[in-house]
């Protein structure tokens, strides 16, 4: 069976996340690939039997989902931070859409950061709708638990406190949103978003 890989990311120093913060939660990150892996062998082999295995196989597929989502919630989130800090060009096809469903750039930022400062463990998601051709902020409990079928991640922010506690302290989370968007490559959410229309 094809095996999902652990994916390597080109972090520099951020303002405000450290680098153990980082490398810790990258161990946090190589589990959910190591774990989405066993899942899919698991599954493979209960399937010579599935009237025998039906209960564990659907608790399996359920948890395939927690551990999944993990995975690729996270490869987003660490790419956000390649090649160090990049601005969005007032000119970016991303800012101009922005602005057309949100009424204007600061006015969808204040939303986003607004969605990561409620209470709970999950992420906040601007999502590109491919059917309705608009962008879509939402939080994701957990990982699996709201994700938006049909519609592609553009930029993904990790709320759960592993993610910021280390450096923040449970009173820092606003602090951390604040350095989260300082120490973003924008040009990776637009071409996560030019992606995201083909």
């Amino acid at each position: 069976m094809k095996h999902y890989e652990e994916q390597k990311f080109n972090i520099s120093d951020l303002k405000g996340i450290s680098t153990k913060n980082i490398e810790e939660h990258l161990k946090l990150y190589s589990g959910y690939v190591k774990n989405t892996n066993l899942i899919l062998d698991k599954i493979e082999e209960l399937s010579v039997d599935l009237e025998k295995n039906s209960y564990i196989l659907g608790e399996l597929q359920r948890r395939f989902g927690f551990e999944f989502d993990g995975m690729r919630n996270h490869e987003y989130y660490f790419r956000n931070f390649e090649n160090g800090p990049k601005e969005l060009s007032d000119e970016s096809a991303l800012k101009k859409t922005i602005e057309t469903d949100f009424g204007d750039f600061d006015k969808w930022l204040a939303h986003f950061k607004a969605i990561a400062t409620t209470r709970g463990l999950g992420w906040v998601i601007l999502y590109y709708d491919q059917y309705a051709k608009r962008l879509l902020n939402s939080w994701i409990d957990e990982q699996h638990l709201g994700q938006l079928v049909g519609a592609q991640p553009i930029l993904v922010l990790d709320m759960w406190e592993h993610a910021f506690i280390f450096d923040y302290q449970p009173s820092g989370k606003k602090q951390y949103v604040e350095d989260f968007f300082s120490n973003l490559n924008w040009e990776v959410v637009e071409k996560n978003f030019l992606n995201a229309q083909q």
